[in-house]
C-alpha cells in the first residue's frame, strides 16, 4: 500500500503543470492582479519623452485623478493635446479606455497573461466605432524594467487593410 500511494505522489507531481524541477529557475514574474497592475501603472506618473529624443517635443504625461482611483496618460505634440487613454479598476480587470483622435474610444481590458514585468491590454468594445475594421486601437502593452525611469510602451491598430503595430522607449524626464 505504501508502495502504491509513493507511485500515486509521484505521478500527481509529473502530471501537475508549471512544475518545478532541479535546475528550473523560478522567476519573480508571475501573474498579476489587476490592482497589483494597476498600483505598478501609477508608478509612471510624471512626464516621459522618446529616449534618445532630447529635442522632441513629443511628451507623454502620466497623472493620478478621482482620488487616486484614475490613471491619465496624456500624449502632447507640439505642445498640443493629442490623445488621452484613462486607465481604471472595475472589481477585478483593469481597463484602458483610449480617447482617439479618430473620434472613437477603444476599451481594451488586462489580459490574462500579463506579468509584474509585461501589463498586456487587448481590445474588447469601443464606443463611436461604427464597425470592428474601422482604424481602432486594438491592443496595448508596456514593458516595465527595475528601472523605473525607462518603460517600452507598445500599441496596435486595426484596420480592414492590415494591423500597424509601434512601439515607443519611453524616457522619464526631469521636467515639471
Amino acid at each position: 500500500m505504501k508502495g502504491l500511494m509513493t507511485f500515486l505522489l509521484l505521478l500527481i507531481l509529473l502530471l501537475t503543470p508549471n512544475k518545478v524541477t532541479a535546475g528550473t529557475k523560478v522567476t519573480a514574474d508571475t501573474k498579476i492582479t489587476a490592482e497589483d497592475a494597476f498600483n505598478k501603472l501609477t508608478k509612471l506618473t510624471g512626464i516621459w519623452k522618446k529616449e534618445a529624443a532630447d529635442n522632441s517635443d513629443f511628451r507623454i504625461y502620466f497623472e493620478l485623478t478621482a482620488n487616486n482611483s484614475v490613471l491619465i496618460e496624456t500624449w502632447l505634440r507640439k505642445g498640443k493635446k493629442h490623445s488621452l487613454t484613462l486607465y481604471h479598476l472595475d472589481h477585478d480587470d483593469l481597463i484602458a479606455t483610449h480617447y482617439c483622435p479618430q473620434g472613437n474610444q477603444p476599451r481594451l481590458k488586462l489580459t490574462n497573461n500579463s506579468t509584474s514585468k509585461n501589463l498586456s491590454f487587448a481590445f474588447f468594445d469601443a464606443t463611436n466605432l461604427k464597425t470592428i475594421t474601422d482604424s481602432h486601437q486594438h491592443s496595448l502593452s508596456f514593458e516595465l524594467s527595475a528601472n523605473e525611469n525607462r518603460v517600452i510602451r507598445h500599441e496596435s491598430y486595426l484596420s480592414q487593410s492590415n494591423e500597424d503595430s509601434a512601439s515607443l522607449i519611453l524616457q522619464r524626464t526631469n521636467e515639471h
